[in-house]
């Protein structure tokens, strides 16, 4: 533990799939290169859900910035959301780079977001927690335009 540091030294935003009223379909981050942290952590987020929709969220890993290989990682999948239950929920899913098909040489991590049937309220992020290299808000996204 790090009980001085300041929370945007230990966590950082790599990538999003900003708010939006995703419609029916799938959307996913850029390939996030895994070693750069001890964890990586994906944070969904649903709003209003639309007439029988579903959400559904993994994490794949590849072995480069392109997709190469690109395939899924065992067991980083979510349980389903649906309407019934579903609206203004968030959901974690956590993975460490050694859970990656290390052997293999994959090294980079997506997240994967998709909407089923109707169009719905959704974001996610996925965040770099304890770098290897402090700060980790040098690893923040373009889109981090300020740290308070």
């Amino acid at each position: 533990m790090f009980p001085n540091a300041l929370g945007s030294e230990l966590v950082a935003i790599l990538a999003t799939l900003d708010p939006s009223s995703q419609a029916a379909g799938t959307l996913t981050t850029g390939w996030i290169p895994a070693g750069s942290h001890h964890s990586l952590l994906a944070v969904i987020q649903t709003g209003v859900l639309g007439t029988g929709a579903t959400v559904d969220a993994k994490l794949q890993q590849a072995s480069d910035a392109t997709g190469t290989g690109a395939k899924d990682i065992t067991d980083k999948a979510i349980i389903q959301i649906v309407k019934a239950t579903g609206d203004n929920k968030q959901v974690l899913i956590d993975v460490k780079p050694e859970e990656l098909d290390i052997a293999n040489g994959f090294g980079f991590v997506r997240l994967s977001l998709t909407v089923g049937v109707a169009a719905s309220l959704t974001s996610a992020q996925v965040l770099g927690i304890s770098p290897r290299v402090i700060p980790a808000s040098a690893a923040n996204q373009a889109a981090v335009v300020q740290i308070v």
